[in-house]
């Protein structure tokens, strides 16, 4: 790996730290446990569409370890884990077919991360009726999927050819 790559490598993943802490200290308060906006989820979209999805994934699971070990836990890794694979797997799925545009794509993600989420819950807890709360998961993902997707694509818009010069 180039020298500039692994720059620009390094500036996403500090940048994806910065904002998953940043939403942090902002409360949103909707009522609804768990929500939030997923700012950090605007990296992996840039990433996605501009060096593809290998670099997205790597730099979307390096961000949910370290995060995990700088901020929170064990459970915030493995949770965090699984929302953001499930994530990525359905934006990259979505984003191939050229049939879904980056807000579309990102609502997907949105939605995949609550989805991976709440199976990991089931999981830990030993319970189905986790699943009363999908809905809930459901709605908000589609907002917060929306906003972070219609965010992603203007600024997908205007860095892709810089970026993409930078990965040459």
């Amino acid at each position: 790996m180039s020298a500039k790559k692994t720059a620009l490598y390094g500036m996403f993943l500090a940048l994806a730290l910065v904002a998953g802490y940043l939403e942090t200290l902002v409360p949103i308060n909707l009522g609804i446990p768990g929500v939030k906006l997923g700012l950090a989820n605007i990296v992996n979209m840039i990433l996605l569409y501009t060096a593809g999805f290998p670099a997205a994934m790597a730099i979307a699971m390096a961000r949910v370890l370290l995060s995990g070990l700088l901020f929170a836990n064990g459970f915030a890794i493995v949770y965090s884990g699984a929302g953001a694979l499930l994530s990525m797997l359905a934006m990259a799925v979505l984003k191939k077919t050229g049939r879904f545009s980056a807000t579309g794509v990102s609502i997907a993600g949105g939605v995949f991360h609550n989805l991976g989420q709440i199976l990991v819950a089931m999981v830990v807890l030993e319970t189905g009726a986790l699943l009363y709360y999908l809905p809930v998961l459901i709605i908000s993902g589609l907002a917060t999927g929306l906003l972070i997707g219609l965010v992603s694509g203007m600024l997908i818009r205007r860095l892709e050819p810089l970026i993409r010069q930078m990965l040459e």
